[in-house]
């Protein structure tokens, strides 16, 4: 279902778990795409990049996130930027909820076609 509408209401969407514990909700605007998260301690993302700049607001919790080989907590209220094409992995130190968004839409996320 796409939801390119002004008004959003993640909630109401369907739930994927594109990765073990990882229950998200996502939607398009325009020209990004959005994953409200809600994440399992010790869920991880393995290294990988992709083409798209992402950004992680942590809502609340805390993501142990590995950028180009350094490692940093961020905690709820902070945020990371991931460039396009930078090498990165992910892992909850914590139960963690986490609002994504990409740039450009991104039609996948861990093979699930969203939209």
């Amino acid at each position: 279902m796409n939801r390119r509408v002004p008004f959003v209401d993640p909630s109401a969407l369907p739930e994927h778990e594109p990765r073990p514990g990882w229950s998200g909700r996502f939607f398009h605007s325009d020209h990004m795409t959005f994953a409200y998260y809600e994440i399992a301690p010790g869920a991880d993302v393995h290294s990988h990049e992709h083409s798209n700049e992402e950004v992680c607001h942590i809502v609340e919790g805390a993501l142990e996130l590995t950028l180009d080989g350094e490692s940093k907590i961020v905690r709820a209220g902070e945020a990371v930027i991931v460039r396009a094409g930078q090498t990165h992995s992910v892992r909850a130190t914590k139960p963690t909820r986490a609002i994504v968004v990409d740039h450009p839409v991104r039609e996948q996320v861990a093979g699930i076609r969203i939209g």
